[in-house]
């Protein structure tokens, strides 16, 4: 990557762009630099705020707290035979994301799909992509599955990836999401080309027996609650040491009517009823200990034990947690084929999100993942080319992690400083020739001959320029010595 960059350097100020073209065959490809929604509705086409590839565009959703809904037909349908699955596309959430989506449906191929009338409960087969609310980040992929016997369709979701995903959806970067299926039923999902969870698909028919027990432990049957077990007993009980402060004023209320208080004039009684001073804390009470009924404080009840319950033992039934397997059920069949789901001829995005700008780009579906590593190569690969050389204090970063780690010295010099000097060698303007041309004079013969070498040596190093530089700087002192001593 180093390298290329030096490359740009020398031959272009900035990166060059070329729309991507798919090596291979493919079931969509969509990269919006037509800067036309002709495959699509009610969205807008834009550069990227910041990092822009020039030339380079994507789909944006524009609106916050909104419904969207747009979809487009596939070059022709997916139908899940002997070939592997691969989705592939690219998001930036170039304002972070609060509450929403950026996943994608892989539409069913039913006879009545109408892209017109796409909304939230068009059939789809596959649903793949980032999606976040409050501190819940998520890589969804989740399958559709058809019952052929009663044909109910469940949905089935892979488990959660291996990786933290937060920063994926905090640093705006454009990140390159991939799925693939494989016809053996495994899965592998790809953040920025790393793997991030990889598994097998469960059966999607099995379901938990009604009599599986998961309890580890369970109340010792065996056991007999003690006689003396008082489950009426209270919690809280008064405390029996307890005495009563002296100078505590008992036929003393804690509040009394304000005797400064009067009828307001215009009180009605026949309206309002009898008339009745406001209280007030009661005087008498500010030198005492305290005034009114003098009660026990509360304490814990000693003898207090609860409702009695049997100790937990082993329980003897115990089949550990449950997983799926196959049983005997009227609607069961032997599914030894999950990959074989709906087939799909669509792409859709819908989506609901409180944030605005999120940025879309380069859709691919193919059978062939060289297929899609490749186009994300000529699209993915600028973009992060860009970021990584805007990024601010990348040379101070590199400086640190190799005081921390010695032997990234090498890899810097075989990545960074190696493509830089022979970046510098091949595009540095050549110095011309009468640079290098020095006076001459009448020298004695012996002179002339060591001066003779001198230019020899000169010419064995003509291509170096640092060499050619010292040899010159040389030669121009010594012949100004020769002069000097020839008009003394």
């Amino acid at each position: 990557m180093a390298f290329k960059t030096v490359l740009f350097m020398c031959f272009d100020p900035q990166v060059t762009y070329k729309t991507p073209v798919p090596t291979g065959d493919v079931y969509f490809a969509e990269t919006f630099d037509d800067g036309s929604l002709d495959r699509y509705r009610k969205w807008s086409v834009e550069q990227l705020k910041e990092n822009k590839v020039p030339g380079d565009q994507g789909l944006v959703l524009k609106s916050r707290a909104k419904h969207h809904a747009i979809a487009a037909m596939l070059n022709k349908p997916f139908i899940f035979q002997d070939e592997p699955l691969v989705i592939q596309y690219e998001v930036n959430f170039q304002d972070g994301i609060d509450c929403g989506g950026a996943y994608i449906k892989l539409l069913s191929d039913t006879g009545s799909l109408n892209l017109e009338q796409f909304h939230d409960r068009t059939p789809y087969t596959i649903m793949f992509g980032p999606d976040k609310c409050g501190e819940d980040y998520k890589l969804h992929f989740i399958f559709r599955h058809q019952n052929p016997l009663n044909k109910d369709v469940e949905e089935k979701h892979a488990k959660r990836a291996d990786v933290d995903l937060k920063k994926f959806y905090t640093d705006k970067k454009t990140h390159l999401y991939t799925l693939v299926l494989n016809p053996d039923n495994s899965y592998e999902m790809f953040i920025d080309q790393s793997s991030v969870s990889r598994g097998k698909i469960d059966d999607p028919n099995d379901s938990k027996p009604e009599d599986w027990d998961e309890r580890a432990k369970i109340p010792d049957p065996e056991a007999v609650k003690p006689d003396d077990w008082d489950e009426d007993a209270p919690a809280k009980i008064e405390d029996p040491d307890a005495l009563k402060p002296e100078g505590w004023l008992d036929d003393e209320p804690e509040f009394v009517p304000d005797p400064n208080a009067e009828k307001p004039e215009d009180w009605d009684e026949e309206m309002d009823g009898e008339w009745e001073a406001p209280q007030i804390p009661n005087p008498a009470c500010e030198t005492a200990t305290g005034c009114g009924e003098w009660k026990r404080p509360m304490i814990n009840n000693p003898q207090y034990k609860g409702k009695w319950k049997a100790p937990l033992v082993d329980n003897p039934n115990y089949q550990g947690v449950w997983k799926p397997r196959k049983i005997d059920n009227p609607e069961f069949f032997e599914d030894l084929q999950p990959f074989r789901m709906i087939s799909f001829k669509a792409l859709g995005l819908e989506l609901w999100s409180m944030t605005s700008d999120i940025y879309f780009d380069n859709f691919i579906i193919t059978s062939h993942k060289e297929v899609a590593d490749r186009w994300a190569s000529d699209s993915w690969g600028l973009k992060k080319l860009v970021a990584s050389a805007n990024e601010p204090g990348i040379f101070s970063q590199l400086m640190i992690a190799a005081e921390e780690r010695p032997w990234l010295w090498v890899i810097y010099i075989l990545t960074v400083a190696l493509p830089i000097g022979l970046a510098v060698l091949f595009c540095w303007p050549k110095k011309s020739d009468d640079d290098y041309v020095y006076k001459k004079v009448d020298l004695p013969r012996g002179d002339v001959e060591e001066e003779e070498e001198e230019e020899e040596d000169e010419a064995a190093v003509v291509d170096d320029e640092d060499k050619v530089a010292e040899a010159a700087e040389s030669a121009q002192a010594a012949g100004e010595e020769t002069e000097h001593q020839t008009s003394g």
